[in-house]
This record gives C-alpha cells, sequence and structure tokens, in this order.
C-alpha cells in the first residue's frame, strides 16, 4: 500500500464524517476556530489597507463628507473588528459566517459601483474598476479554513453579485451601452457583456478549484488529527524513549531489530500480594496497585528510567536502554532507594487502612550488558530487554525473601554505581557469597533496604 492509501485509507469507504471519533472532530473544530481568527485578522488588515488606500489616491474636489465611501469603510471596520472579537469569545456560528461575507461583498461592490459616481462617468465605466480583483481575495481567504463550504458559499455570493452589477450598469446605463469592441470597451465606458462573463466564469472556477482542494485537504486534515490523537493515546502505554525510538527509526521496525547496550534494571514485586488479592475486592486491588505506581513511577522517570512492563503487581524497569548513559547503575540504585523510602510509607498506609499489613514491596537492581530488541510478529511488536542483567535482576528480587531484606544489588553493580556518582550510605551492607538460586557461582551482595 502506498503512504498516499495509508494516509487516507480510514476515511475511504467504511470511515463516515459521522464514524470520526468526537475528540477528533473537536480537535478540528478548534482548528477552524483558530483559522477563523486567522481569517478575522487579514480581513481587518485589508480593511485598513483599502481604508488608507482611499484616502491617499486620488478623487474628484468633492466634500469628503459628501461621499459615502469613509462611512461605509468605517462601519466595515467596526463591523470587522466585532466579528474578529467574538471569534476570541465564542466559536463563531454559521449564520453570521454567512452575515460576514455578505458584508465583504457588498462593502467590495459597494466601492464598485461608487467608482463612476466618483469620477462622474457612466455605470459601465464602474465595471472596469480595478478593486474587482479583492474579490479573488477575499474568496481565497475563506480557503484558510478547512471546509469547502465556505468558500463555496463566498464564491456564489460574488458571481451573483457580479451578475447583479452587470445587469445594474447595462440599466442605467442603456442598450446602447452595450458593445462588441474590445478595444471600445478598453477606451471608454462601454460595456463589453463577454468581458463581464469572463470574470464570473474567474470566479466560479477559482472558487470550484478552491473547494475541491479543500475538500482533499480535508480528509487529509481529518487523517492527520485522528492519527496524532490516536499516537497520542498510544503513547499513554509505550514508555517515551521506546515511541521515540519507533517513530524516528529511519527504517520501519521488524521483529528482530536490536542494539546491545550497558544499562541497568530494577525488578519489582510486592510480598504478600497474593493473599491481598483473595481477600480483597478486583476495584480495591487495581486501586492499591494504581496508588503504588503514582508513588514509584515518577521516580523512576525522574531518575532518568522507564518502565518496560508491569508484571501483574511488580513491574521492570531500565535505565540507559533505549538510549545510552553514562550513569545507569548509578541513576538506577538512587531510583532504587528512593523507591524503597516511598513504598515503606505505602505499606504502612495500606496496614492502616485496610489491615493489610503483609504487603511490602522488594526489589533488586544490576548493571550489565543487554539487548534492546523488537520482539514478535508482523502484527504485534513489543520492545524490551534480554540479558543476564535482567534475568540476574529478577532472581535477586526473589532473593530478598531469602536474606530477609527489601531491596539488593550486586556488589560490582554497587562499585559501578559509586564510579558513576552514587554516595555512599550506611544502610548499604555488603553480604558475600551469597548462593542466589538459578546462579551458578555465589554472588556478593549489597543491600540496599533491610
Amino acid at each position: 500500500m502506498s503512504k498516499r492509501a495509508k494516509l487516507v485509507s480510514p476515511f475511504v469507504g467504511r470511515r463516515t464524517a459521522g464514524a470520526i471519533p468526537d475528540r477528533v472532530q473537536e480537535v478540528i473544530a478548534e482548528f477552524e476556530a483558530d483559522s477563523e481568527r486567522l481569517i478575522g485578522w487579514v480581513q481587518f488588515g485589508i480593511g485598513v489597507f483599502i481604508t488608507l488606500l482611499y484616502f491617499i489616491s486620488p478623487r474628484p474636489s468633492d466634500a469628503l463628507m459628501q461621499q459615502p465611501v469613509p462611512v461605509s469603510l468605517a462601519i466595515y471596520l467596526a463591523f470587522t473588528a466585532l466579528r474578529l472579537f467574538l471569534s476570541y469569545r465564542i466559536r463563531l456560528p454559521g449564520w453570521f459566517l454567512v452575515i460576514s461575507m455578505l458584508v465583504d461583498i457588498a462593502l467590495l461592490y459597494g466601492l464598485i459601483w461608487y467608482f463612476h459616481i466618483q469620477y462622474g462617468q457612466s455605470a459601465g465605466f464602474s465595471l472596469q474598476a480595478p478593486t474587482v480583483m479583492y474579490v479573488f481575495i477575499f474568496i481565497a481567504i475563506r480557503a484558510l479554513r478547512f471546509d469547502p463550504i465556505w468558500v463555496i458559499s463566498i464564491g456564489a455570493i460574488a458571481a451573483l453579485g457580479w451578475v447583479g452589477m452587470t445587469f445594474y450598469a447595462i440599466d442605467a446605463a442603456g442598450m446602447q451601452a452595450i458593445t462588441r469592441s474590445f478595444v471600445e470597451y478598453i477606451q471608454s465606458d462601454r460595456i463589453l457583456v463577454g468581458a463581464e462573463i469572463d470574470k464570473i466564469v474567474a470566479i466560479l472556477v477559482l472558487t470550484i478549484v478552491l473547494a475541491l482542494a479543500l475538500a482533499r485537504a480535508k480528509r487529509l486534515l481529518a487523517a492527520a488529527v485522528l492519527e496524532h490523537v490516536e499516537r497520542e493515546e498510544i503513547r499513554r502505554f509505550l514508555p517515551a524513549d521506546v515511541e521515540r525510538a519507533i517513530t524516528q527509526s529511519p527504517v520501519a521496525v521488524v521483529a528482530g531489530d536490536a542494539e546491545e547496550r550497558d544499562a541497568a534494571i530494577i525488578v519489582l514485586d510486592i510480598r504478600g500480594f497474593t493473599k491481598f488479592v483473595e481477600a480483597s475486592e478486583p476495584k480495591r486491588v487495581v486501586e492499591a496497585l494504581v496508588g503504588l505506581h503514582a508513588l514509584i513511577v515518577p521516580i523512576i522517570q525522574r531518575h532518568g528510567g522507564i518502565v518496560d512492563k508491569y508484571l501483574g503487581d511488580g513491574l521492570l524497569a531500565t535505565f540507559g536502554a533505549t538510549s545510552h548513559s553514562q550513569t545507569a547503575a548509578a541513576d538506577a540504585l538512587r531510583a532504587l532507594t528512593e523507591i524503597m523510602e516511598v513504598s515503606a510509607h505505602w505499606s504502612r498506609d495500606m496496614a492502616q487502612e485496610h489491615g493489610d499489613g503483609s504487603l511490602r514491596v522488594n526489589g533488586a537492581a544490576t548493571a550489565g550488558p543487554v539487548v534492546f530488541a523488537a520482539l514478535g510478529d508482523e502484527f504485534r511488536l513489543e520492545y524490551t530487554v534480554i540479558g543476564d542483567a535482567v534475568n540476574l535482576a529478577a532472581k535477586l528480587e526473589k532473593h530478598n525473601k531469602v536474606e530477609a531484606t527489601s531491596a539488593l544489588t550486586t556488589q560490582a553493580t554497587y562499585d559501578l554505581a559509586r564510579i558513576q556518582g552514587f554516595p555512599a550510605t550506611e544502610k548499604a551492607t555488603p553480604r558475600r557469597n551469597c548462593q542466589v538460586a538459578g546462579v551458578e557461582k555465589p554472588t556478593d551482595l549489597v543491600v540496599l533496604a533491610a
């Protein structure tokens, strides 16, 4: 499937405007509200420009107050300012936008109509006013909003208005004012019907082309907004570093993609949780887990780690796995010691609130080479870490029960963390030659929390 097909496919065939999620439509509506404010500023700027142009342009020596142009411009500027003010306070309703377009075209055609009076010529002279070019500007401005209906509306108003201007000129000047000579049309105030038809056709063609372009653009906008909203939602289920690894990859991620890094791992688990689950309602269990995660996840993130996965009542966090870090071991031990302090308070609160004094968070941290890899198949992938450091952290977490401790690390990890800036603490006590289940050789450990 081509990139274009992938982009528009969510809205081809099976999706209609009504099928777009409400939150996506809300985002699009807010975007269009911003566009309406931009349109308001552009129209206000055009009004100011026309006003300045009128006052600096040569004109007959008639008294200024006898001419309606300054009054019309003042009214238009006031209306445009009001429209701009309201666009920041409310979402302008459709009927107000229609009135606004009518005012825009009425002002423009009013200036054009007055052209022949200002210069003392017949009505046909107004049809040659260069101000008619602003019609295309007013139509183009509506393209700033990704909705073709407004371009079609102002294009239709402009085309019908020019038809009316043409008939007025013919009626006012008489049929004798019509000519078939282009030269005579250019050199006099005679009316060339074909030239006016050309203007009307140009207005309609511009309107149709812009409307078609906006219809296509709106579909792409809706697809882009939907993709953005979905990505924001998915991002909540992925660590930021993992999300960046996926989206910033120069090629599509496939199963088996892997990078080797020196990283640190934390594994946490809740002792006594099985008994708590058996004695509690599911809602209470979920609330307990969510409350604990709300405490420890920010600690992990603050020290540069990410939660790789939630493991039922535990979790696995990594430091320096998704991106290179020179302080991964130190960061992991800082996070683990802080988590132990916070979780101790959580355990006491749970005991006081629910009488579950057996709940206790255990943890372990290790450092070493790992592989940050994409696992799965072509339909579903998951980034995770693989390596001896990961396995050892899981085994050490379970070994807390044997040592009657809350948090453990290896002597090698502790020494590396000290080199990376982890401060010495009295709570860190070594235990030599410990036999950890699943580990062949005795391991020197360091107790971070008893």
